[in-house]
């Protein structure tokens, strides 16, 4: 007991040692080996499941690239799969290894960048969900004329965001460095006394600027757009078009939702640690390390909403999965031998020797139940057909059935009567 004593005494004195300082690089020091082993753990169920559904959106979009031409709303939304890939590939694997040690030990570079890079990539996402809110607010308003735009203009979209992107966290490069502090190797904030009143203000509009704002502005493209879809009702002309942008306004909607609420936590600590005061109440190492897990897991969220609810990619999925399928497991005319015992079975409709009609024709008639008939004739050998036969269904094709024609037949019978009187 009085060991344990100490031990609390003595984590409650280094946590008060620590309070004063501002972390970089997603590096927390925290003597609870809970936390140090459920964070890292968290972490690495949310990189599988988005790398996976991730992987699947990004598969989907360039497999219809190769089919036509990339639509403007596909390219924002392979730009969004992407940045929410790259912050599980190379942020969240930084962030679950600095949890699970007690010291920094993974340089002095990756100590400067890990924040930027992920300050880059989340603002590259917000600005990305602004521009297809607006393009699916341009759709929505007339569904019938699609928007067409220039791959050189697609082009200079995608280049100024990840630009703007990755200037706006510049000060955090700048300011992150790794320093020795009690004796432990850490990655701190170490900002000038000159600076200090810039990185205040900067503390407080960058969240305005990647955050706020950017999710504002798409809230109020896609309500416009959703009202748009109610607006028009069953008058226009292309419902399909009209079906298409609704589903699709809804998808982005539940996008931007998602990632503003699973945001949020990450930037109340940002703005907490940003405007701590000396002897203020420094924010829980638990609810910093939550904000964390749940910023990583918005970029899960996003996969899973573009899988479940955009009709596209589950046409995609599932063309995929078949694709899957039918490679892995041969077909069954390859795999099969058909007995000699079954060769009795005649298919319909045989041809008669020698005549020059049968497959070609039943190709062309279009009918969905042609390539069935044409493996099933591929499979069972025909017998010959006898002459009489033959002769006895020709002869049934040939002459013409006037008596199932003919509207009195009373009086053709009558007629027969008479003739055979005479």
């Amino acid at each position: 007991m009085p060991t344990a004593t100490f031990a609390d005494s003595n984590s409650s004195t280094m946590n008060e040692s620590l309070a004063h300082l501002h972390f970089a690089g997603g590096y927390l020091p925290s003597d609870s080996k809970d936390w140090r082993t459920l964070v890292p753990a968290l972490l690495v169920v949310v990189c599988l499941v988005g790398f996976v559904g991730n992987l699947c959106v990004i598969g989907i979009l360039l497999h219809g690239t190769r089919k036509g031409k990339p639509s403007m709303i596909h390219s924002l939304i392979l730009n969004v799969s992407l940045t929410d890939l790259s912050l599980l590939l190379f942020s969240a694997p930084i962030r679950a290894t600095a949890y699970s040690r007690g010291a920094w030990d993974l340089g002095w570079f990756v100590c400067k960048s890990s924040d930027w890079f992920v300050h880059t990539c989340m603002a590259a996402k917000s600005l990305t969900i602004v521009a297809v809110a607006k393009v699916c607010f341009m759709y929505a308003s007339d569904p019938a004329k699609p928007v067409s735009i220039h791959d050189c203009t697609a082009w200079l979209v995608l280049g100024g965001i990840w630009a703007l992107a990755s200037l706006l966290p510049l000060p955090e490069w700048f300011f992150s460095t790794t320093r020795h502090h009690a004796g432990v190797e850490m990655c701190l904030m170490d900002v000038p006394v000159v600076a200090k009143e810039f990185m205040s203000m900067f503390g407080k509009l960058y969240p305005l600027l990647v955050f706020c704002l950017p999710l504002l502005l798409a809230g109020f493209y896609l309500w416009r757009a959703y009202g748009q879809c109610k607006k028009q009702g069953t008058k226009t002309q292309h419902l399909r078009n009209q079906r298409r942008s609704k589903q699709l306004t809804v998808m982005l909607l539940s996008m931007a939702m998602t990632s503003a609420a699973l945001g949020l936590p990450e930037w109340i600590a940002w703005l907490w640690m940003w405007h701590l005061k000396a002897g203020g109440p420094a924010p829980p190492q638990g609810f910093i390390a939550l904000s964390q897990v749940l910023m990583f897991s918005a970029s899960s969220a996003n996969a899973l909403i573009f899988l479940v609810m955009s009709e596209e990619f589950k046409a995609g999925v599932k063309g995929v999965w078949k694709w899957m399928i039918i490679k892995r497991h041969p077909t069954a005319s390859e795999s099969l031998e058909t007995p000699a015992g079954n060769s009795v079975v005649l298919p319909d409709n045989v041809p008669s020797p020698g005549s020059p009609t049968s497959i070609p024709e039943r190709e062309e008639t279009g009918s969905p139940s042609s390539g069935k008939e044409k493996a099933d004739k591929a499979e069972i050998p025909i017998l010959p057909i006898l002459p009489d036969v033959e002769q006895f269904w020709h002869e049934r094709d040939t002459v013409p059935c006037v008596q199932d024609n003919d509207p009195t037949p009373w009086e053709r019978e009558d007629q027969e009567t008479g003739d055979c009187a005479k």
